[in-house]
């Protein structure tokens, strides 16, 4: 098949396949069909914690002509209980629903989005494409699944979704806690600079600059205005003996002005003296 390589849709098509290639998921494995790019083939691994957890599903997902600015259908074609087998499937992120589709949006969205849809239940779960299939049949389809073979890449499901080895699922366990801490932490953040405040642990600095603050408050008069530019630009990375020889030098700036004042106060009082002497 002949592709115009100029098209938009053909560049951000192959971008995406390249991407995918590059950057391999164990939940997910997806790629173009080779005599047509806008039909891709997925296999998708069955949500943690469900009753599709162990099953691997495979699904087309076709790409209109105006992609990325119309969205993607999906078929599912391994056999789920819960959506109908060769019926374009209706979700939020589908030509059923093409307002709320997003250009910024890819194929990488739909896969993740469709794992998302996979354990509602009830009233979320109700639209076309969409079946509610005992527990029990759905895990006993989830074990079949693993060797259903699609007609059109004559392989299994297990094979193009091989199950990760124990320490690949141990490391994405770890990376995982260490990601939702940091997230909360990024969310504090964000609330605190929408609040016009700071995080303690940002403000933290060392007792030189704590101290050195109260210097600068003491010795300047008009420092109580001040002091929160002061604080501000101390809260900043900056070395500490920098922060201090600057401190010295304001302080070594006073004392000049206060010896001046003294001389000045000796020397009217000795003229003084002397005129009061010649008068008497």
């Amino acid at each position: 098949m002949a592709l115009n390589k100029n098209n938009s849709a053909v560049k951000r098509i192959m971008q995406e396949a390249r991407e995918l290639a590059n950057d391999p998921c164990t939940d997910y494995s997806a790629a173009p069909l080779e005599d047509d790019i806008f039909e891709w083939h997925c296999t998708l691994r069955g949500p943690s914690g469900t009753e599709f957890e162990g099953g691997l599903y495979h699904f087309r997902i076709l790409l209109p002509a105006e992609y990325p600015f119309r969205p993607p259908s999906i078929m599912i074609l391994t056999p789920n209980g819960r959506f109908e087998l060769n019926t374009k499937i209706c979700i939020s992120f589908t030509n059923y629903h093409e307002e709320l589709w997003q250009p910024a949006w890819g194929v990488r969205t739909a896969i993740i989005g469709l794992q998302g849809f996979f354990p509602l239940k009830g009233q979320a779960a109700v639209g076309v494409g969409s079946i509610e299939y005992p527990a029990n049949e759905r895990k006993r389809l989830a074990a079949l699944s693993r060797e259903w073979t699609c007609p059109i890449c004559d392989t299994t499901n297990l094979d193009l979704l091989p199950d990760p080895s124990p320490d690949v699922q141990m490391s994405n366990t770890t990376s995982e806690s260490q990601v939702i801490p940091s997230s909360a932490e990024e969310a504090t953040e964000t609330e605190a600079a929408a609040e016009g405040t700071v995080p303690d642990r940002q403000v933290s600095m060392s007792s030189d600059a704590v101290s050195t603050t109260q210097t600068i408050n003491l010795d300047s008069p008009s420092s109580a205005s001040r002091s929160p530019i002061v604080q501000t630009a101390l809260s900043t990375p900056s070395p500490t003996p920098r922060v201090q020889n600057v401190v010295r030098a304001h302080q070594s700036s006073q004392k000049p002005p206060l010896l001046l004042d003294s001389a000045i106060c000796v020397l009217v009082v000795v003229v003084f003296t002397i005129i009061c002497r010649r008068i008497v």
